[in-house]
């Protein structure tokens, strides 16, 4: 627009100066020229529109919102268009309680309340991006700032209604996924009837009150005192067992014994064994008794 501007005013200086009497005329045919090279090159530098990569461009011509989208690369457009340029790659949006780490400063998770009124803070990031063909819509309806006007309200209105159908413990541990899929489900369903596509809604972490995390973690501790008492009670079930069992065979050997050898048998053993102290290096002298008599053994010390 600028050189259409610089060309109708050379232009004009052209035709004003174009006076017989005026020492300058002789220039006036070429300042008319010149401003006429002038205009037709602005008008056709403002009837091409580059589009980079990633986006898209919407057209308005005196506040009239056009349908048809601009895709990336080289457009030839309406030089008194206005085109407005939108973000078609993957968005986020975190909301967190940690300084700095969210898009706004400060604290910025989700307080709600749970089904046994308990307050709990929610930290998540929501991957989003925009539809190209709704972005004609998304301008008309919504304008450039759709991150704060829909996805920023949507998504912490509906992770407050959906976070009263769980109890705080639950929704800590036991049914986290379920509830990530019920709002992931609901909020995508709201966003997508505004032009915006919902990727995937991570949630981040889930903060319980300080009396709460006491309690789980006496839950906790007590849950693995119980596992380590049946781990001992196990072990020692074992050993009375093995105990048993043993006392079971000693007692299985003396009734053998007991009922199975004969003198002669004894007599055998008996001398065997005299035989392996006759063998040993500390026995020195035997003296071997009658019958039924034990040996005497005399040693060195």
């Amino acid at each position: 627009m600028f050189l259409i501007f610089l060309g109708i005013v050379v232009l004009m200086a052209g035709f004003a100066i174009s006076s017989p009497s005026m020492s300058w005329s002789r220039y006036s045919p070429i300042t008319r020229i010149v401003g006429a090279i002038i205009i037709v090159i602005g008008l056709l530098s403002s009837g091409i529109r580059q589009i980079n990569a990633g986006e898209v461009g919407v057209q308005s011509l005196f506040g009239n919102v056009k349908n048809n989208v601009l895709e990336s690369g080289l457009n030839f457009i309406n030089p008194l268009a206005v085109v407005t340029d939108f973000d078609i790659k993957t968005q986020n949006y975190t909301m967190s309680g940690i300084k700095d780490e969210g898009d706004k400063e400060g604290d910025d998770a989700i307080r709600v309340l749970t089904a046994d009124g308990l307050e709990v803070i929610i930290d998540l990031t929501v991957l989003y991006r925009v539809i190209p063909s709704e972005t004609p819509k998304i301008l008309k309806e919504i304008g450039v700032d759709y991150k704060n006007k829909i996805v920023r309200p949507i998504t912490r209105t509906k992770i407050r209604d959906n976070a009263v159908y769980y109890d705080a413990v639950s929704l800590y541990s036991t049914r986290r996924d379920e509830f990530q899929n019920r709002i992931s489900k609901d909020i995508e369903k709201n966003l997508r009837l505004r032009g915006i596509l919902l990727e995937q809604l991570l949630v981040r972490n889930i903060n319980l009150p300080t009396s709460v995390k006491q309690t789980i973690e006496s839950k906790i501790n007590a849950e693995q005192e119980a596992q380590k008492m049946q781990f001992v009670l196990q072990k020692e079930r074992q050993e009375a067992e093995r105990k048993r069992v043993e006392a079971q065979g000693i007692a299985d050997y003396q009734k053998i014994l007991s009922t199975g050898l004969s003198d002669k048998q004894l007599q055998y053993e008996m001398i065997k064994a005299q035989k392996e102290i006759a063998l040993s290096p500390n026995a020195k002298v035997i003296i071997m008794g009658g019958k039924g008599n034990a040996p005497i053994i005399l040693g060195d010390k």
